[in-house]
């Protein structure tokens, strides 16, 4: 793992002097230790994120180890994919919609739709969004989530998520959970750093639990 490149100091003073209220937040919480792996190949990053979607993290691995030992090498290659028959996917495991789902991301990393890494690298994060979502079963989350904890992008906010949702009622106070526009709207302030902003949302609901 590797710690993102943006300076963390930097981001949570900007982060704390424009917002009071999450300012509070940094100081219970904490430095920022926000950790991104890397992305090795595309690919495997999001078949792996589609086995994961829906799934509990120990059904998800049991799957996923699955569907990995159908590859030399365990690695989950797009060509041999489609060479598989869904009895070979579904016998890992795997659902209808998460074999079709596969076979549309290992189509589209084949005929390039899907960038390489390099290609991600060089790219905007809209840009990338607009890309990967045209595959069956990635949504905007899914990405989103590639760009946080695989990229390392500083500027990303998962309005839509739960837990951003759910930090932000804690932190300003809201009696109902905003919508994904409010949250959006508000976290306008937070550029160029709403990744940081968003990973200590996330610990403020973490805060709220060990309070209870």
């Amino acid at each position: 793992m590797r710690i993102p490149t943006f300076d963390r100091q930097a981001a949570v003073a900007h982060l704390a002097s424009r917002d009071p209220r999450l300012g509070d937040v940094i100081e219970k919480v904490g430095p920022l230790t926000l950790e991104v792996d890397g992305v090795e190949d595309t690919f495997e990053a999001l078949s792996r994120s589609i086995v994961y979607q829906q799934l509990t993290g120990k059904a998800a691995s049991t799957i996923h180890g699955r569907l990995r030992a159908l590859f030399p090498r365990k690695r989950v290659r797009p060509e041999l994919l489609l060479a598989l028959d869904d009895d070979a996917l579904r016998g890992a495991g795997l659902s209808r919609a998460k074999v079709l789902a596969l076979r549309d991301l290992a189509a589209r990393t084949r005929d390039g739709v899907v960038p390489s890494v390099r290609e991600l690298h060089a790219m905007g994060d809209e840009e990338i969004v607009e890309r990967l979502v045209s595959v069956r079963g990635i949504g905007r989350w899914t990405v989103e989530m590639l760009l946080i904890f695989r990229l390392g992008r500083p500027d990303v906010l998962p309005a839509g998520d739960y837990g951003v949702r759910h930090g932000f009622k804690l932190t300003y106070g809201k009696r109902a959970l905003p919508t994904p526009k409010e949250v959006a709207r508000h976290g306008d302030k937070w550029r160029p750093f709403r990744t940081v902003a968003s990973w200590y949302l996330w610990r403020a609901v973490d805060l709220a639990r060990a309070r209870r």
